[in-house]
């Protein structure tokens, strides 16, 4: 099931929020809403993978420091991500990222994400049960 994703309006940057029944379906829709800020994720063929481990103390830092592992593999990798498996595990997440190296004239990049900030930070259940994990990412 592909993750679902939303994008909501802040100011001058992007808000990301991933929606899911489990907290790593939620995770992993955020990092496709932070590719959704760059380009189409529909354009990325994900032909590669690159795992991904971060650790923090609570949900909300992991969401900040797993998207922020996202942007240092799309930057020193020169990639873009289209499909996500998140495992977390007491504050620990284990994730593989696919994607491809990005090229211009396909993937129209239209900004570059510099990092995801605390702002708009929540990881939390909604009032129907889901999992909603969100944060303002830095373009």
């Amino acid at each position: 099931m592909e993750p679902i994703w939303e994008h909501f309006p802040h100011q001058s940057d992007i808000g990301v929020r991933g929606i899911g029944q489990t907290k790593e379906a939620a995770f992993e829709g955020a990092g496709l809403a932070m590719t959704a800020v760059i380009t189409d994720p529909e354009s990325v063929t994900p032909t590669r993978s690159v795992s991904i481990a971060c650790e923090a103390p609570d949900d909300e830092l992991l969401l900040v420091d797993w998207l922020n592992a996202l942007v240092y593999e799309m930057a020193t990798r020169k990639m873009l991500f289209r499909r996500f498996a998140v495992r977390i595990n007491d504050h620990r997440l284990e994730g593989t990222a696919w994607g491809e190296p990005i090229e211009v004239a396909k993937h129209q990049p239209a900004v570059e994400v510099k990092g995801a900030t605390y702002t708009g930070l929540s990881v939390k259940r909604d009032e129907r049960g889901r999992w909603i994990a969100q944060c303002v990412v830095d373009v």
